[in-house]
């Protein structure tokens, strides 16, 4: 995993457009049923390589509604974000 839209996402899209690397879908396509947008975790490189922070937080207008979540093996993750901030799924953007 890397970033994680919770279940106060207003599926508003701002979201989608900013990911550089095209790994959120909208709530008809979450793979999970719920009717959130969704991080492909295998595809979210938190923005490594394009932006400061994961854009897609920085873009969404509500607050809290997209978190750190942990680092799988072999992913590109920010090696800067604390392991307590995605084990306790804290807000990427406060």
């Amino acid at each position: 995993m890397a970033v994680l839209i919770t279940d106060i996402c207003i599926n508003c899209g701002a979201c989608i457009d900013e990911c550089p690397v095209e790994a959120i879908v909208d709530d008809e396509d979450n793979p999970t049923g719920e009717e959130i947008y969704y991080v492909y975790p295998d595809k979210c490189v938190e923005c490594v390589g394009y932006h400061d922070e994961p854009a897609c937080a920085t873009a969404c207008p509500t607050e809290g509604c997209i978190v750190w979540d942990a680092c799988a093996e072999g992913a590109t993750c920010r090696d800067d974000v604390p392991e307590e901030a995605r084990t306790e799924h804290q807000p990427v953007v406060e």
